[in-house]
């Protein structure tokens, strides 16, 4: 199913048309600050390439479609883990726990082995399950959009894991937390 989003008698997306005189689109700044006031959980995404276990921390992640079982995630172009989970074809979601402040640090960051010393498990499609999280959702990549500096990556569920109880963390303004956030962190 293809859905025109493009704005009557132009055939231009609202991403081009045109705009306002005198106006001008929000900065890379101005995103930031404004939608970092949406709260969302953080999630650490696993795949393969090779054999060798690969992930990266994310908390752009989104059930999409009950029927069939859809779910999505973002990820940056210019990333150097997500074309090899790509190169995969499958990956899991693993759903961080509020206590999981290493796990979001280990794979956050940009440098170190994130799997290193890791007691981690391969589920059964291959990809890692990361241990003490909320939640896994097992998927093979259904297809990716290109949407400005990100892929939109949609998932075909294979397999929904419910491993935990903890609260989850959760990401707002700016910053993983261990907690929601309360009207004191304003």
């Amino acid at each position: 199913m293809s859905i025109d989003v493009s704005e009557p008698g132009t055939g231009l997306s609202p991403a081009t048309a045109p705009f306002p005189a005198g106006t001008t689109r929000p900065s890379p700044s101005e995103m930031r600050r404004v939608m970092g006031q949406f709260a969302s959980g953080v999630t650490v995404v696993t795949g393969t390439d090779d054999g060798e276990p690969v992930g990266f921390a994310c908390q752009s992640f989104a059930s999409v479609s009950l029927e069939p079982p859809l779910v999505l995630f973002c990820a940056g172009v210019g990333g150097t883990t997500w074309p090899r989970i790509r190169r995969g074809g499958r990956f899991s979601v693993n759903v961080l726990a509020e206590e999981q402040e290493d796990l979001c640090a280990r794979f956050g960051s940009r440098t170190g082995r994130r799997f290193e010393g890791l007691d981690w498990t391969p589920s059964r499609w291959g990809t890692p399950s990361l241990p003490g999280v909320l939640a896994r959702v097992h998927c093979e990549i259904d297809a990716v959009h290109r949407a400005g500096d990100h892929d939109v990556v949609i998932g075909a569920v294979d397999e929904l894991e419910w491993v935990g109880q903890a609260d989850p963390m959760v990401f707002f303004r700016g910053a993983f937390r261990p907690s929601a956030p309360t009207a004191a962190a304003r």
